[in-house]
Protein backbone atom coordinates (compact mmCIF):
# COMPACT_ATOMS: atom_id res chain seq x y z
CA UNK A 1 0.00 0.00 0.00
CA UNK A 2 1.10 3.61 -0.35
CA UNK A 3 2.69 5.36 2.62
CA UNK A 4 3.02 8.93 3.89
CA UNK A 5 6.52 9.48 5.30
CA UNK A 6 7.49 12.31 7.60
CA UNK A 7 11.06 13.64 7.59
CA UNK A 8 13.44 15.32 9.97
CA UNK A 9 13.46 19.07 10.48
CA UNK A 10 17.00 20.14 11.42
CA UNK A 11 16.11 23.65 12.53
CA UNK A 12 14.35 26.87 11.68
CA UNK A 13 16.06 30.24 11.76
CA UNK A 14 14.58 33.58 10.67
CA UNK A 15 13.55 33.11 7.03
CA UNK A 16 15.18 29.64 6.76
CA UNK A 17 13.80 26.10 7.14
CA UNK A 18 16.26 23.22 6.97
CA UNK A 19 15.15 19.58 6.47
CA UNK A 20 16.69 16.19 5.77
CA UNK A 21 14.39 14.70 3.11
CA UNK A 22 16.68 11.80 2.16
CA UNK A 23 15.17 8.55 0.90
CA UNK A 24 18.10 6.26 1.63
CA UNK A 25 17.42 3.74 -1.15
CA UNK A 26 16.76 6.33 -3.88
CA UNK A 27 18.84 5.93 -7.05
CA UNK A 28 17.08 8.50 -9.29
CA UNK A 29 15.77 12.05 -8.88
CA UNK A 30 12.96 13.63 -10.91
CA UNK A 31 11.82 17.23 -10.61
CA UNK A 32 8.27 17.75 -11.90
CA UNK A 33 7.00 21.30 -12.39
CA UNK A 34 3.34 21.98 -13.13
CA UNK A 35 2.53 25.48 -14.36
CA UNK A 36 -0.98 26.25 -13.18
CA UNK A 37 -3.68 23.61 -12.71
CA UNK A 38 -1.94 20.88 -14.72
CA UNK A 39 -3.04 17.25 -14.90
CA UNK A 40 -0.46 14.50 -15.38
CA UNK A 41 -0.96 12.53 -17.42
CA UNK A 42 -3.59 14.51 -19.30
CA UNK A 43 -7.07 13.16 -20.00
CA UNK A 44 -7.76 11.63 -23.41
CA UNK A 45 -9.60 13.64 -26.07
CA UNK A 46 -12.81 11.83 -25.06
CA UNK A 47 -12.13 12.77 -21.39
CA UNK A 48 -11.00 9.42 -19.99
CA UNK A 49 -8.53 9.65 -17.13
CA UNK A 50 -5.03 8.46 -17.90
CA UNK A 51 -2.53 7.07 -15.43
CA UNK A 52 1.12 6.18 -15.04
CA UNK A 53 2.13 2.80 -13.67
CA UNK A 54 5.75 1.97 -12.92
CA UNK A 55 6.40 -1.78 -12.92
CA UNK A 56 9.98 -1.38 -11.66
CA UNK A 57 10.00 1.95 -9.82
CA UNK A 58 8.88 3.16 -6.41
CA UNK A 59 8.03 6.88 -6.28
CA UNK A 60 8.82 9.03 -3.21
CA UNK A 61 7.14 12.37 -3.89
CA UNK A 62 7.59 15.61 -1.94
CA UNK A 63 5.75 18.80 -2.86
CA UNK A 64 8.35 21.57 -2.63
CA UNK A 65 5.86 24.33 -3.44
CA UNK A 66 2.17 24.53 -4.15
CA UNK A 67 -0.08 21.55 -3.70
CA UNK A 68 -0.98 18.48 -5.70
CA UNK A 69 -3.67 15.81 -5.40
CA UNK A 70 -2.73 12.24 -6.35
CA UNK A 71 -5.20 9.60 -7.49
CA UNK A 72 -3.94 6.09 -6.72
CA UNK A 73 -5.41 2.77 -7.89
CA UNK A 74 -3.98 -0.61 -7.05
CA UNK A 75 -6.05 -3.75 -7.68
CA UNK A 76 -4.10 -5.64 -4.98
CA UNK A 77 -5.09 -3.31 -2.13
CA UNK A 78 -8.06 -4.12 0.09
CA UNK A 79 -9.55 -0.74 -0.90
CA UNK A 80 -8.15 -0.06 -4.38
CA UNK A 81 -8.86 3.68 -4.92
CA UNK A 82 -7.32 6.54 -2.89
CA UNK A 83 -6.91 10.31 -3.21
CA UNK A 84 -3.86 11.74 -1.42
CA UNK A 85 -3.26 15.45 -0.92
CA UNK A 86 0.33 16.74 -0.81
CA UNK A 87 0.98 20.27 0.40
CA UNK A 88 4.31 22.07 0.05
CA UNK A 89 6.70 20.98 2.82
CA UNK A 90 4.34 18.18 3.91
CA UNK A 91 4.92 14.44 4.02
CA UNK A 92 6.61 12.35 1.32
CA UNK A 93 4.18 10.12 -0.59
CA UNK A 94 5.63 6.66 -1.28
CA UNK A 95 3.86 4.94 -4.22
CA UNK A 96 4.81 1.29 -4.67
CA UNK A 97 5.49 -0.28 -8.09
CA UNK A 98 2.38 -1.53 -9.86
CA UNK A 99 0.15 1.35 -8.71
CA UNK A 100 -1.78 3.40 -11.26
CA UNK A 101 -1.36 7.08 -10.40
CA UNK A 102 -2.11 10.55 -11.75
CA UNK A 103 -1.96 14.01 -10.24
CA UNK A 104 -3.70 17.36 -10.44
CA UNK A 105 -1.95 20.56 -9.35
CA UNK A 106 -3.48 23.51 -7.57
CA UNK A 107 -4.54 26.53 -9.65
CA UNK A 108 -1.12 28.17 -9.12
CA UNK A 109 0.82 25.00 -9.98
CA UNK A 110 3.28 22.95 -7.98
CA UNK A 111 6.84 21.68 -7.87
CA UNK A 112 7.39 18.06 -6.78
CA UNK A 113 10.65 16.23 -6.15
CA UNK A 114 10.61 12.46 -6.71
CA UNK A 115 13.38 10.45 -5.06
CA UNK A 116 12.65 7.32 -7.07
CA UNK A 117 13.90 3.83 -6.38
CA UNK A 118 14.38 2.00 -9.68
CA UNK A 119 15.29 -1.67 -9.85
CA UNK A 120 17.96 -3.05 -12.19
CA UNK A 121 15.57 -3.69 -15.12
CA UNK A 122 13.87 -0.28 -15.05
CA UNK A 123 14.07 1.84 -18.20
CA UNK A 124 12.61 5.28 -18.84
CA UNK A 125 10.61 3.89 -21.78
CA UNK A 126 9.18 1.07 -19.67
CA UNK A 127 8.44 3.10 -16.55
CA UNK A 128 6.72 6.10 -18.10
CA UNK A 129 4.00 4.49 -20.19
CA UNK A 130 0.55 6.07 -20.03
CA UNK A 131 -2.53 3.90 -19.43
CA UNK A 132 -5.97 5.01 -20.68
CA UNK A 133 -8.73 4.12 -18.20
CA UNK A 134 -11.14 3.96 -21.14
CA UNK A 135 -9.34 0.86 -22.43
CA UNK A 136 -8.96 -0.89 -19.04
CA UNK A 137 -12.49 -1.79 -17.86
CA UNK A 138 -11.55 -2.51 -14.23
CA UNK A 139 -9.63 0.77 -13.91
CA UNK A 140 -12.48 2.71 -15.52
CA UNK A 141 -15.03 1.12 -13.18
CA UNK A 142 -13.03 1.78 -10.00
CA UNK A 143 -12.62 5.47 -10.89
CA UNK A 144 -16.20 5.99 -12.08
CA UNK A 145 -19.18 7.27 -10.12
CA UNK A 146 -20.72 3.78 -10.42
CA UNK A 147 -18.63 2.48 -7.52
CA UNK A 148 -17.51 3.51 -4.03
CA UNK A 149 -15.70 6.86 -3.72
CA UNK A 150 -11.95 6.94 -3.08
CA UNK A 151 -10.55 6.92 0.43
CA UNK A 152 -9.22 10.41 1.04
CA UNK A 153 -5.99 11.34 2.84
CA UNK A 154 -4.42 14.67 3.74
CA UNK A 155 -7.11 17.23 2.95
CA UNK A 156 -10.34 18.53 4.42
CA UNK A 157 -13.79 17.47 3.26
CA UNK A 158 -14.37 18.25 -0.42
CA UNK A 159 -17.04 17.39 -2.92
CA UNK A 160 -15.81 14.51 -5.06
CA UNK A 161 -15.99 14.93 -8.82
CA UNK A 162 -14.94 11.87 -10.80
CA UNK A 163 -15.34 10.60 -14.31
CA UNK A 164 -18.77 9.09 -14.99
Amino acid sequence: MFELISYEKFRNTPGVKFFDITIATSNARDLVIHDGPAISPNNTEDNHWQFYLHPHQEDNLLALSGGRTFYLVNFEWEYPFHMVRLEGNGDILRIPPGTFHRSVSDPNGSVVLNQAVRDEVATLEGEFRVYNSGTIPRLHHITSQATLPPMMHGFPEIELRRVA
